[in-house]
């Protein structure tokens, strides 16, 4: 049947059925999406577009505070320092995000200068400054001091290196989950599952069903290694504090005054933060990984003292955005150790078959992640319609040994 939802329309199958015994019926469906943060929701939406029998399945809703797609914004960069590969992805999910946008009527992404910033010499400065050169882009070098004049809340030092990126913007993490759930409409069940991979598909169990599907795609961020021990050596878990801050100039720091930053004090020393756009405080956060933790066992407010980083770098570097912590989070990062058959520095995604079965396997893209949800959920989409398709090399298993 053909229905229209949140002013997409998507062709959804008929339920189909096999026969498991006399009188016995088990809903199927060609694919089946368990975890529905942005990563699995931005995958269900692309292959209910392409008209494709799919479902998704997660008891965490959009506003729950747990996993790692809670909160109310992330960072979007065009121009990515972590790899070189990444930008492309950023031009693809822009488009997604502008698609998204257009077909709800919602303000998704809220454009921000980025204001990057180190030590002279600066690992990350000069890979974001590299990557917009890539691009062909201008060069988005500024000095300290004309940086502390454009954005007042800010008093970096005379020597320190500074790039200053367009194309950035705040994404509405919680408005876009929100959609794309919606959009999705009956396609959802909010209830835990279980999968059981058979020679011809995957059995999804819940509390109330058990549906057949002819593949499944897994995005679990957190909980992927509990569902697929065998990948588990290579993931980390991390405890991540948030913090918004009461400024000490409010004047300085709203959005058409104070950019997106990141700002790179020393070797595992990274702090980002965002304008206060929400009339909440400066939100901000150390990127450096923090304890490692258990996927369900790490629910406890934010600490003073998991906050002290970065308190003492807006004391120090954004001294308009100083001020008392008026209110505090906490997220988790899921990221990669380093590969060894492909090398890699470890912290990349996975997005790729999971070897010898009918699954798809979509994490961790935890710490920068969120902002390419479209044209992850695009890849994912296209390994399950495409047994042709192969994702880029970087994003593939086989980078480990235990998978080459």
């Amino acid at each position: 049947m053909e229905r229209p939802i949140d002013g997409a329309r998507y062709i959804l199958h008929c339920v189909s059925v096999v026969r498991r015994g006399e009188g016995e019926a088990m809903q199927t469906c060609d694919v089946a999406v368990i975890g529905l943060g942005l990563m699995g929701s931005a995958a269900l939406d692309a292959l209910l577009s392409a008209g494709v029998d799919a479902l998704g399945f997660d008891p965490i809703g959009p506003g729950d505070n747990r996993g790692s797609s809670h909160g109310s914004c992330r960072v979007f960069r065009r121009f990515n320092f972590e790899n070189d590969n990444y930008t492309d992805l950023s031009d693809a999910a822009l488009a997604g995000w502008k698609r998204l946008e257009s077909d709800s009527g919602e303000t998704i992404l809220i454009p921000s200068p980025v204001l990057e910033a180190g030590r002279p010499g600066s690992p990350m400065v000069a890979a974001s400054r590299a990557a917009a050169l890539a691009k062909g882009h201008a060069d988005p070098a500024w000095s300290a001091a004309a940086a502390n004049r454009e954005f007042p809340a800010f008093a970096l030092p005379a020597d320190w290196d500074v790039v200053v990126q367009d194309g950035g913007a705040i994404l509405k993490a919680e408005v876009a989950l929100r959609i794309t759930r919606s959009r999705a409409n009956e396609r959802v069940f909010p209830e835990a599952a279980q999968i059981d991979c058979r020679p011809d598909g995957v059995l999804v169990r819940t509390k109330t069903r058990d549906i057949f599907a002819r593949q499944a795609i897994l995005a679990l961020g957190p909980w992927l290694g509990r569902a697929l021990p065998k990948i588990a050596p290579m993931l980390e878990v991390t405890r991540q504090a948030v913090g918004w801050f009461s400024a000490a100039r409010p004047e300085s720091v709203s959005p058409d005054r104070f950019p997106l930053f990141i700002l790179e004090r020393g070797p595992n020393d990274i702090v980002y933060g965002f304008p206060d756009f929400e009339q909440r405080g400066v939100k901000a956060a150390p990127h450096n990984h923090g304890p490692k933790v258990d996927a369900d066992d790490w629910d406890r407010p934010a600490t003073d003292a998991e906050l002290m980083q970065v308190g003492n770098a807006l004391a120090q570097l954004v001294p308009g955005a100083a001020g008392p912590i008026v209110d505090r989070d906490i997220c988790l990062y899921t990221n990669t150790a380093p590969a060894d058959h492909r090398p890699d520095k470890g912290q990349e995604f996975i997005i790729d078959r999971w070897p010898n079965s009918r699954l798809i396997v979509a994490s961790p893209c935890s710490g920068h992640g969120a902002k390419f949800a479209p044209a992850i959920g695009e890849k994912l989409a296209r390994l399950a319609i495409d047994p042709t398709y192969q994702v880029e090399p970087f994003f593939q298993l086989s980078r480990y040994s235990a998978f080459a």
